[in-house]
């Protein structure tokens, strides 16, 4: 049995129950152990909390109840305790998920297949009588927000001594912020208007429905809001989704900045902010060498790890580094973890954070530009999953065959990294029949026709065997 996929458990109500809360709760909790419970604006969330806060408490935990929060805000709240959010994401308001946390970080691959393994068992998990948790009321918003805004005003304000409750580092800078009528509206208004900043909230009301646009914010989904910033007199276009742990940003034409770009931006700054003598970024195989360009440049270095992993690169990273290395920053397109503040994604502190960026160098062009965009593309490969794995033993080898110039990595797919900084990475769709490819160069056309055909003839050989 296998629950959880790259970002915790995610799919449409009918799978994501209140009977599969229940059991999860049951399946987490401990006599003695503390959660704090959070959920999103989604229609269903209320059930869900509702059975599994009944889960936890039934196997012996207590409950903390925070409401509707940003799933960063809950990650916040679940420091020196654990913590349960309900929320699918960006997914689309037909589905729910269940994300769970210890100690501000996610739960990692191995706590998830303990949880996998005693909802299969079927166990009851019901703790004796006497020893049944009980729920609370737990105010966690307004002390999130306190400390976004306190964590970026002593970044950016002072002078180079502390900063004080009066510091306004985004003075004087116009932000529209669409919310896509999920819960960032509680968090990130509110946090750019503390640190000074001129804001307008679009699609700010907490609606399940989505009815502004889908909760995932693309450029397609965003050309009411470009045009909105287009039409306006904006320094700065930020978007999230429905559970505000995505953050797109946009510049003051409506033009969406690339995600590669944001993150090279902001894991630059960390890293030559830095006083460690080993300053690391860990991010994504599919994140663009334009990070490592930047970060290199800085004086720290680049690890990747697997999709949805970032907070096991981060303890990897602790881990085997030694004393000298620091994980100043990690992140993956659109989600960053920020490690000075907290072991979680969290779209807010990202919005406050790339804000004031913004701020301290006048403009998103002259933010960007240090940054080398080359064209970038990604393609989908028709693979049936029985043929994936075979495909990609394959691959292992042809691949590295036809472009013997490249840098090869295997360890999460396969990618390919030229003198030039483009690269390549072929991948297995983890939920549907595709392998992927993403590529990024001046010539990213011929890249991905090339690599494309070698994928297509593996797929094709270890098909017909």
């Amino acid at each position: 049995m296998t629950l959880f996929g790259t970002a915790g458990i995610r799919g449409p109500v009918e799978e994501v129950t209140p009977s599969l809360a229940l059991s999860v709760g049951q399946a987490a909790g401990d006599p003695g152990t503390m959660f704090v419970v959070g959920r999103d604006g989604r229609e269903t969330g209320s059930a869900l909390a509702a059975a599994m806060e009944a889960g936890l408490e039934s196997a012996g935990a207590d409950v903390r109840r925070v409401g509707v929060v940003p799933t960063p805000a809950l990650a916040f709240a679940s420091r020196g305790r654990r913590g349960v959010m309900l929320t699918a994401s960006h997914n689309p308001p037909t589905d729910n998920g269940i994300k769970l946390f210890a100690d501000g970080v996610e739960y990692d691959s191995d706590a998830e297949r303990a949880i996998d393994d005693r909802v299969a068992g079927e166990a009851s998990g019901l703790a004796p009588w006497d020893e049944w948790g009980e729920s609370r009321r737990l105010e966690i918003l307004d002390r999130y927000r306190e400390a976004v805004v306190a964590y970026v005003r002593d970044r950016f304000a002072g002078d180079g001594e502390s900063a004080t409750p009066d510091d306004r580092p985004l003075a004087g800078l116009s932000i529209a912020v669409d919310c896509g009528n999920g819960v960032g509206t509680l968090a990130t208004p509110q946090v750019l208007d503390r640190l000074g900043a001129d804001v307008v909230g679009v699609n700010a009301s907490v609606d399940g429905h989505f009815p502004a646009r889908p909760s995932k914010p693309t450029p397609e989904t965003l050309a009411e809001f470009s045009a909105f910033l287009a039409a306006g007199a904006f320094d700065l276009g930020l978007a999230h989704d429905g559970d505000a742990d995505r953050l797109v940003v946009l510049g003051p034409d409506g033009d969406v900045i690339h995600e590669d770009t944001v993150l090279a931006v902001v894991a630059a700054h960390y890293t030559a902010e830095s006083e460690a003598d080993n300053p690391v970024v860990v991010t994504t195989p599919n994140a663009s060498a334009r990070i490592d360009e930047q970060v290199r440049e800085a004086g720290g270095r680049v690890e990747r790890v697997r999709l949805g992993a970032l907070h096991e690169g981060i303890a990897r990273e602790r881990d085997r580094g030694g004393p000298e290395a620091k994980v100043v920053f990690a992140a993956e397109p659109w989600k960053h973890i920020h490690t000075a503040f907290g072991g979680w994604i969290d779209g807010v502190a990202s919005a406050a954070t790339v804000a004031a960026l913004v701020a301290d160098a006048g403009d998103t062009d002259t933010l960007r530009a240090p940054i080398t965009e080359r064209p970038y593309r990604k393609v989908s490969v028709d693979c049936p999953d029985a043929a994936k794995a075979d495909a990609m033993a394959e691959l292992e080898t042809t691949l590295q065959d036809a472009f013997p110039e490249a840098t090869v990595d295997t360890d999460y797919g396969i990618r390919l990294e030229f003198a030039d900084a483009s690269w390549l990475l072929v991948r297995p769709s983890g939920t549907e029949p595709y392998v992927r490819l993403y590529a990024e160069s001046d010539d990213v056309d011929t890249l991905i026709e090339d690599a494309t055909e070698h994928i297509e003839t593996a797929v094709a050989t270890v098909s017909s065997a």
